[in-house]
């Protein structure tokens, strides 16, 4: 049963194109698996999360986390913690699914390089970048482009880590101006509890990943808050244990903290507030959804470990170094010599007239890259490097 705050599919603001309601499947479950069978979220298990998604014999990269497969851990979290609360399950997994849909190739790094790229055209956003795909780039329908999603799941995507303010990203701005998100209030208590489990996921698979890339040991992180007493806590219940299930036995714990506190948190928090639909939820001076200000900051601990010893770590920098350098080849020859692109593409970017928006068609092709495709392309055009 939800709660009188959570989003209602019957209440639904509906989709930009209307469309018949399907006989057995909500609005959102509808948005949701759209979304799964798309093609962004199909190229996301080629896209890097932190570690290159080429580079197995450096990390034996099998086992690391790419994009995809935090989407599903995140979507999983999402499903979790809404339940807990008496929110639509179905709405929350649908954004923590879309989520990361607009992310380049390479991650943050491809992102930031690209950020850079398109700096005189109007810039680059992940979240931005996820609502162009979602209602234009992608072209399945004879009706209309894109996934043609409900009004929450947009606004979810748009804000799920909170209100944006002006400047706009070009992307965002265009999507608003067909149909107003709302972009100065809070977004649905589904949408934040999406960004927290993208939160939860994070901050809990790159200390397996890190651990099994060697760039820290089990005894650096006994001195962290939350994860050394989680091994602690395991060393005490089963002294001696074989250490590779010592480990997922002290951050399963870990995990376990996190989405513990945020449903306390909330349940207290909803309790004292008394919202009663989710326009409320969107009025609030701030998110419902969040972390305990004493486990923040324990976060923000971790955080800044894993930013020094992993993201930051030498071997990754020389590979962020390795990456941001091919795409600042690949995309300005794409940009002047558009005939290397693939023949749908020089046809959107020649038909695109200023040179403004023939970089936004190039940033749409090289955003929309895997990993190893970007390299396989590089090695093709650059064939000396």
């Amino acid at each position: 049963m939800t709660a009188p705050y959570s989003c209602h599919p019957d209440a639904s603001r509906g989709r930009l194109y209307p469309e018949r309601m399907s006989t057995f499947r909500s609005p959102w479950q509808r948005d949701r698996d759209r979304i799964i069978h798309s093609s962004a979220f199909r190229r996301l298990k080629h896209k890097t999360q932190v570690f290159v998604e080429h580079d197995g014999k450096a990390y034996r990269g099998d086992y690391f986390r790419t994009r995809l497969t935090h989407t599903i851990e995140v979507a999983q979290v999402a499903r979790t913690i809404a339940g807990a609360l008496g929110l639509n399950a179905d709405l929350a997994e649908t954004v923590a699914l879309a989520h990361d849909l607009g992310h380049p190739p390479f991650g943050h790094t491809g992102e930031d390089a690209l950020a850079a790229l398109m700096q005189p055209y109007g810039g680059f956003d992940h979240n931005a970048q996820a609502l162009r795909i979602v209602t234009r780039l992608e072209r399945h329908y004879a009706d209309f482009d894109g996934l043609n999603l409900t009004w929450e799941a947009l606004e979810g995507i748009a804000k799920h880590n909170g209100p944006v303010a002006d400047p706009l990203p070009y992307a965002l701005a265009e999507v608003n101006a067909a149909w107003d998100l709302e972009l100065h209030t809070n977004a649905s208590a589904e949408a934040q509890v999406a960004a927290v489990a993208d939160d939860v996921a994070y901050n809990h698979h790159d200390l397996h990943d890190g651990l099994r890339a060697e760039l820290f040991t089990e005894d650096e992180l006994a001195e962290l808050p939350v994860v050394g007493p989680a091994f602690a806590e395991v060393d005490r219940l089963y002294p001696g244990l074989d250490p590779t299930r010592r480990r997922y036995e002290a951050l399963r714990r870990v995990f376990g903290v996190m989405v513990e506190d945020v449903i306390a948190v909330a349940q207290n928090r909803l309790a004292g507030l008394r919202p009663q639909s989710a326009q409320d939820i969107r009025a609030m001076d701030g998110p419902i959804i969040r972390f305990s200000k004493p486990l923040y900051q324990n976060i923000k601990a971790i955080k800044s470990f894993l930013f020094t010893r992993m993201y930051r770590a030498p071997s990754v920098v020389v590979e962020r170094s390795n990456v941001t350098a091919m795409l600042n080849d690949l995309f300005p020859l794409f940009l002047h010599d558009r005939r290397q692109m693939p023949d749908h593409w020089c046809r959107l970017a020649q038909g695109a007239g200023d040179e403004t928006h023939c970089a936004r068609v190039v940033l749409d092709y090289v955003a929309g890259m895997t990993d190893r495709f970007a390299i396989a392309e590089h090695q093709r055009l650059f064939p000396k490097r």
